[in-house]
């Protein structure tokens, strides 16, 4: 167990609780299309995600082109991007296994449950919907939601003033060097989940307090009911 005191949780969205990867490089594929440039693969895509979307396309845009783009470039690109993701926003992407039969396991136990991905907002919600797991989460912030997202540990800061939690009272799971960092930023405990996205790197480099295989592996890790 990490920590008898966790009463609240903030999970990552992409890569920790929806493989989206799918969508996200469909979108990608299209958007270079669009601009008349080289595609990308969908492994290529796996490895830039993480940094919201802006970053996504700037990685894009960098292995099309060959050098990094300039703003009227990226001006170009981001309504294309935006426009083809929310067309595609869950037509291929998936939950991964156990994550809403975990999660109704977390809610009925009584601890506090968030989301905190660097995903702009206008995407995570209408994601969540989707795959019908909105409902486990009191809290959801985009990458736009408030003015910094991981690595920065505001959004994990904000979420531990508006619940009035100290930090031994909060976990982060998910699955890239961000959470992590954000996480000992702000002084909580991490999870490290070993099947997602975190740039071909091993997350357990990144120090997190423990690392999980599969997405169930995680209650082994809480209290059986949140600490009062």
């Amino acid at each position: 167990m990490i920590a008898s005191s966790i009463s609240a949780i903030a999970f990552d969205l992409d890569g920790t609780l929806v493989d989206s990867v799918p969508d996200l490089a469909a979108a990608t594929q299209a958007t270079l299309a669009d601009m008349g440039l080289r595609g990308c693969t969908e492994d290529q895509v796996r490895s830039w995600v993480g940094n919201g979307t802006e970053m996504l396309m700037r990685r894009a845009l960098t292995s099309s082109l060959g050098d990094e783009p300039d703003a009227s470039v990226m001006a170009d690109a981001m309504p294309v991007f935006m426009r083809h993701y929310e067309a595609c926003l869950e037509r291929y992407s998936k939950l991964y296994p156990g994550v809403e039969s975990v999660l109704g396991t977390l809610q009925r136990r009584g601890f506090k449950l968030a989301v905190v991905t660097n995903k702009p907002y206008r995407f995570t919600v209408p994601l969540l919907q989707a795959f019908g797991i909105e409902s486990f989460f009191s809290e959801i912030l985009g990458g736009d939601s408030l003015t910094k997202m991981k690595p920065d540990p505001l959004p994990l800061t904000h979420l531990l003033d508006k619940w009035q939690l100290q930090p031994q009272q909060m976990l982060m799971v998910g699955d890239s060097r961000n959470d992590v960092l954000a996480a000992k930023a702000a002084g909580i405990a991490s999870i490290g989940l070993t099947y997602g996205y975190n740039y071909g790197e091993d997350i357990g480099l990144c120090g997190p307090d423990a690392v999980c295989d599969h997405f169930e592996q995680i209650l082994a890790h809480l209290p059986p009911q949140q600490s009062e």
